[in-house]
Parts: C-alpha cells; sequence; structure tokens
C-alpha cells in the first residue's frame, strides 16, 4: 500500500490554516470537477482532492494523520503501525461506506472504519465521541480504575491544528475483552443549546504483553519445556497475569507445536475464556564438554532421525 501525502494532493503546506486549505480544495474543485473540467484525469483527481479534504478539512483525523505520516515519502510503500490511532479522541463524523468505497486503500485502511455517528433520533443531544485505548491484560483480571489521557485536537486563534490533553479516571470493568466498548455517560461532545452532551466511547485494545496473546476471553501462551518434560511428561508451574501460579500437566510424547487447553482459566466472565498453551520444546546448549559428552551418547543410544518422521507425515 503506498503512503498518500494529502498535504501534496491539496497543495498546501503541513502547517496550513483550517480557511488555507479550504480555499485550496475549492480552487481546485473549479479546476478539476468532472462537470466543468477539460483536464482528461479530471475525474481521478477530483476524487484524491475529495480524500484529502475529508481528512485534512476534520482536526481529528488530521491530527492523527500528521502523527502518523511524519517522515514518509508520497509512493512509499505503508503500512500503519498497530493500535496508531489509540489515544486520540475522535468526534461523532464518520465517513459512510460508500465515502470509504470511493476512496483509496490507504484511506479505508486508516479511516473506513470510523464510520460511527451521534445515534439516531437525538437532535437536541450531543455527538457521540470515540477513542481507543489501550490497556494491560492484567486490568482484565482485577478490574481497576485507570487514569486515561486522550489527545484532543483542537483549533487554535490562528486557524490552525492543536493538540490538548484530556484526563479522565475511568472504571475497568473485571473481564473487559480488546473491542468491548466502554460508555462514559455525557464525556462526548457538547449539544446545542439546553439538550444533553454524548457519550465518549471507549474501544479497549490490550498493550503487547511478553507472554500472553488475548483471542476474545481465550489466553493463549508458548510454554516452553525440557525434552526430558516433554518425553516422560511433567507437571509444570505457569505464572499467570493476576498474580497466581497453575499446575499444568504435560503429557508424556508431547511434541513441539502440540496445544493444551486449561478450561476457565483465560479472561474472566461469564463463562470464563480458557487457558491455550503451545508445547515449545527447548534443548539444553552443548556449551561444557559435559553436556557435548551427554549429547553424543544421545546420539549413539537412539536412532532417530526427525526428518524420517516429518517426511512420513507428509506423505501419509
Amino acid at each position: 500500500m503506498e503512503f498518500k501525502d494529502y498535504y501534496q494532493t491539496l497543495g498546501v503546506s503541513r502547517s496550513a490554516s483550517v480557511e488555507e486549505i479550504k480555499k485550496a480544495y475549492r480552487r481546485l474543485a473549479r479546476k478539476y470537477h468532472p462537470d466543468v473540467s477539460k483536464e482528461p484525469d479530471a475525474e481521478q483527481r477530483m476524487r484524491e482532492i475529495n480524500e484529502a479534504y475529508a481528512v485534512l478539512s476534520e482536526p481529528d483525523k488530521r491530527a492523527a494523520y500528521d502523527q502518523l505520516g511524519s517522515g514518509y515519502r508520497p509512493g512509499q510503500d505503508f503500512r500503519p503501525p498497530p493500535d496508531w490511532d489509540a489515544g486520540f479522541e475522535f468526534s461523532g463524523r464518520g465517513f459512510s461506506q460508500a465515502d470509504a468505497a470511493d476512496f483509496s486503500d490507504f484511506f479505508a485502511e486508516l479511516f473506513g472504519r470510523m464510520g460511527r455517528g451521534s445515534r439516531p433520533g437525538f437532535r437536541n443531544r450531543g455527538e457521540d465521541h470515540h477513542a481507543k485505548v489501550l490497556l494491560d491484560i492484567e486490568d482484565a483480571f482485577r478490574g481497576v480504575t485507570r487514569q486515561i489521557q486522550l489527545r484532543v485536537p483542537r483549533i487554535n486563534v490562528e486557524g490552525r491544528v492543536e493538540l490538548a490533553t484530556r484526563t479522565l479516571n475511568v472504571r475497568i470493568p473485571e473481564g473487559v475483552r480488546a473491542g468491548q466498548i466502554i460508555r462514559l455517560a455525557g464525556q462526548g461532545g457538547a449539544a446545542p443549546g439546553d439538550g444533553a452532551a454524548g457519550d465518549l466511547l471507549l474501544e479497549v485494545q490490550f498493550r503487547p504483553h511478553p507472554r500472553f496473546r488475548a483471542d476474545g476471553r481465550d489466553l493463549l501462551i508458548s510454554l516452553p519445556i525440557a525434552p526430558w518434560e516433554a518425553a516422560l511428561g511433567a507437571v509444570v508451574p505457569v505464572a499467570m497475569p493476576d498474580g497466581s501460579q497453575l499446575k499444568v500437566r504435560i503429557p508424556a510424547g508431547a511434541q513441539s507445536g502440540s496445544q493444551l487447553r486449561v478450561r476457565g482459566r483465560g479472561l474472566p466472565g461469564s463463562p470464563a475464556g480458557d487457558l491455550r498453551l503451545e508445547i515449545r520444546i527447548v534443548a539444553p546448549p552443548a556449551d561444557t564438554p559435559e553436556a557435548r559428552s551427554f549429547y553424543e551418547n544421545m546420539a549413539k543410544q537412539f536412532e532417530f532421525d526427525p526428518r524420517a518422521r516429518t517426511a512420513t507425515n507428509d506423505h501419509a
């Protein structure tokens, strides 16, 4: 996927004010609108101009794009990092499916999911805002209150976008899972007149954990074991995110890549998720004369060719 430089598309600098962006868009629209333009590529250029303006005309989308796009060149191969938009508070104004379908893959990858708006039927109610927040897996076991900081774009007196910081104390429920929405009533956009403020919708995602990965309510972990534990069977300890220690029975003859499942030991809930462990056999290094001699004796004692086993399985 190619990086799109929306500032270059509109012919403005990255420090352009809101009014400068509007003027650039109007000027280009008069030149390339297919109804009036004689340019051979008018339709494609107008699509690119509309896409750039759709992002740069919205302070929240523009601020997130600015952070993401710093250092990239137009046409450069680009993949957005995971959770690139975490911590930004976005307004309820989103993009319709028609908008996303008409724009580039770059746009769809970054902003295509931002089609959420305020709930229908509430004319005197403020817009719902939304933000993605990153939590630790440990938070899902305890149910805690976390201080969350959100970056909120504002238009300053010069008509340029700047970021303010908003701090909230948020109660994280026990058993929260990735993708779950925490609704904070009245913390969204202000309403016209005396109407009620909108809500703030926090989408939960987990930070990368050094050992565990969440899949719904299930927890996945790679479990290293010694060769003798795999061959003979063993009971091994597994330190859990909530601070407890779980004893897991390894069956004799376990192979690398095989999976074990412990029911009900994933994220808490009704029902709780499972703990899924993938076996990874780790051999001790032959870094001393004694260890090397031990491996040499093993090679003599066992008539074992792991590649022959693999070839047999491949032809089964």
